[in-house]
């Protein structure tokens, strides 16, 4: 397989729940975009400086109106990645701009469904022992 470049857009996401009277703001570091760039590694960075310049978070764009356009310190880091501050009506956020190869995929693979008789052993004798954490070989 040969490695293509993508351009990842990871945002600090947020969401406000309210429990007790307070509400409490749960920040979430998540992947929100993947884009596959056709081309080299320098076409990648191109492609990544212009995300850092003018990708929008969608907390920030929920609340824009027509014409806004947000504050943005974008900052380069010595690994290459771009670490975006923004700010918008009185909201911030950051978000993190980056260049990879994809490497390996791999699909999933489901296990067959159960019979009647492994769900009852199951139920009666509880969950048989899970995959142990990777381990390096040789070691």
């Amino acid at each position: 397989m040969t490695a293509q470049w993508y351009v990842l857009i990871e945002e600090d996401t947020r969401v406000t729940r309210r429990a007790d009277g307070v509400d409490l703001k749960l920040h979430r570091w998540s992947l929100v975009a993947r884009h596959p760039v056709s081309g080299t590694e320098v076409q990648a960075l191109a492609a990544a400086e212009d995300a850092a310049l003018h990708h929008t978070p969608a907390v920030l764009a929920r609340h824009a109106r027509p014409g806004d356009i947000p504050a943005r310190s974008a900052f380069l880091t010595s690994d290459g990645a771009w670490v975006v501050r923004l700010e918008q009506h009185e909201r911030e956020c950051h978000i993190r701009v980056t260049v990879a190869r994809l490497m390996h995929t791999q699909v999933e693979v489901k296990a067959p469904p159960k019979t009647f008789k492994e769900r009852v052993r199951h139920a009666l004798e509880g969950p048989g022992p899970s995959q142990g954490p990777w381990v390096p070989k040789g070691g």
